[in-house]
């Protein structure tokens, strides 16, 4: 045998191939002929036959390697349908005592377990099936099952097919280093799939990453803004998947992935009891629809007079909650409660952040700074947010606190807004440093724009601290005016202790 084959090659991979080549097919009848086959076949070397999963045949890439030919008499078939991909020898057409060897007690079809992988994206329903397995036994499998350590990574529905159809499936070692990136480009592209079923996939991802993650991730928020990427959709839809998978009744995630309701009117659902969302699943479309909003509705309604309370909580108790700062910090991020009204030319009523939390003007947030304490080192970095319209006021923060404006970052909201010169959909994050800070190393730097679709009111997307962090991975960090503390900061707020009891 040439020393062309390879040498990774076990002792039944060879017989098989000296089998083959000497008498033109090779029979698998055990289990681990079989998977000694497949691997084969993973290589090029040898291709199953159309109709009979247990009978395989050499390629000529198995000729070409070994220098040896098999035996001819005559044409026949043309063999598996690895023929386009792996050039196939015409066989010829086997004898009686042949057919009958080929056919007599044949070992049953062995089925593949599925990688967990696998169930990212459902099965076809059965009559798709069906035509699958049709299309199959007439014109071959013409794509392979993907395997990974023996279970089946992509194509359980080509899988299934064969088995409908008696054959064993043509199957392909998957050898690269990112199956989940394998799986979304296989399905994804092939697949008409729209924003909620890309999001129920995208809640499975998830947990995928945080399981093989688990020991060096971050916070949840780290996987859920992956899926979201890779999925092209919102962090938002990731959410409204992940509460309806957790939350929800197993029917609610069906009529979501068989595309029936979108994934916020079955996230609005979720907050309904099992049978509550049963009878809500059995209603016409549109009625179904009105449902979610009416749900949506009197949630807002409790949210809105939640908002209400905590804020009266926060301005009565704010300020003995909040306190001084007993230490000083060559970090600070801050994201001020500007006090600024805007007047909606449409409804002709005020609208101001005095809805969502209790706002400062800007000479208190000015003298705020010493007041709790002046928690800047002599040599330090401030990261300080600011909107379009409130930019000069943050200049003068930035000032009256000690710093000089170096650089910003932008995040683009995806979403425009309202606004009086154009329609905001950024807002700044300004950079400024007092004496002679720590400047991040060369290359470590992130990009200064950053896309992701906004949130609740205020709240900006975790990725910003989580950029400082990684600038400062070893510096005490502050984080002022902070609505919910995160691990490895000083948290000061009127909102820092009163958040979680607001939570819902």
């Amino acid at each position: 045998m040439s020393e062309q084959l390879p040498k990774q090659l076990g002792p039944k991979a060879h017989l098989i191939i000296d089998t083959v080549l000497q008498a033109g097919f090779y029979r698998a009848e055990k289990p681990s002929d079989v998977a000694a086959c497949r691997n084969l076949n993973g290589r090029g070397l040898i291709t199953r036959d159309k109709k009979d999963g247990s009978v395989w045949y050499p390629t000529e890439r198995l000729c070409e390697l070994s220098g040896r030919t098999p035996p001819k008499i005559g044409q026949g078939g043309e063999g598996g349908p690895g023929a386009p991909e792996t050039g196939v020898i015409r066989l010829p057409v086997p004898s009686d005592e042949m057919e009958a060897s080929r056919t007599a007690d044949l070992p049953p079809l062995t089925r593949l377990p599925h990688h967990p992988l696998a169930a990212l994206f459902p099965m076809l329903p059965d009559d798709e099936l069906r035509r699958l397995a049709d299309d199959i036994e007439a014109n071959g499998q013409q794509e392979p099952v993907w395997l990974l350590d023996g279970k089946i990574l992509d194509g359980r529905n080509r899988e299934a097919a064969c088995h409908l159809v008696g054959i064993d499936a043509w199957t392909k070692e998957y050898e690269g280093k990112d199956p989940l990136g394998f799986v979304l480009s296989l399905n994804l592209h092939r697949r008409h799939l729209t924003e909620s079923q890309r999001a129920m996939v995208a809640a499975r991802i998830v947990d995928w990453e945080r399981g093989i993650n688990q020991n060096t991730a971050g916070a949840a928020n780290l996987q859920t803004r992956e899926a979201a990427r890779r999925l092209s959709i919102s962090e938002r839809a990731v959410a409204a998947a992940k509460r309806v998978r957790d939350r929800g009744i197993d029917e609610l995630s069906e009529a979501i992935r068989d595309g029936r309701i979108s994934v916020h009117t079955g996230e609005a659902l979720s907050h309904l009891e099992c049978e509550a969302q049963e009878e809500a699943l059995r209603l016409e479309e549109k009625q179904i629809i009105q449902r979610a909003k009416e749900i949506r509705q009197k949630r807002q309604e409790i949210r809105h007079a939640v908002r209400l309370t905590h804020m009266a909580h926060v301005a009565d108790a704010g300020s003995a909650t909040a306190g001084t700062v007993a230490q000083q910090f060559p970090v600070i991020y801050a994201d001020p409660p500007w006090q600024f009204g805007v007047r909606s030319e449409v409804t002709g009523r005020e609208k101001s952040a005095e809805n969502h939390y209790p706002t400062m003007p800007t000479d208190a947030i000015c003298a705020l700074f010493d007041e709790i304490g002046a928690p800047a080192k002599a040599d330090s970095v401030l990261f300080l947010w600011a909107t379009n319209p409130m930019l000069p006021d943050a200049f003068r923060v930035m000032a009256a606190w000690g710093f000089t404006y170096v650089h910003h970052w932008i995040w683009d909201k995806e979403v425009a807004g309202t606004g009086y010169w154009g329609r905001d959909r950024h807002e700044l994050l300004l950079v400024g440093k007092r004496g002679n800070p720590v400047s991040p190393l060369p290359g470590s730097q992130p990009e200064t724009v950053y896309r992701e679709r906004k949130g609740r009111h205020s709240a900006k997307p975790d990725y910003f601290a989580e950029q400082i962090e990684r600038l400062y991975p070893a510096m005490p960090r502050l984080e002022m005016f902070c609505r919910s503390p995160r691990p490895g900061w000083t948290a000061w707020g009127f909102e820092a202790s009163a958040e979680a009891e607001a939570a819902e």
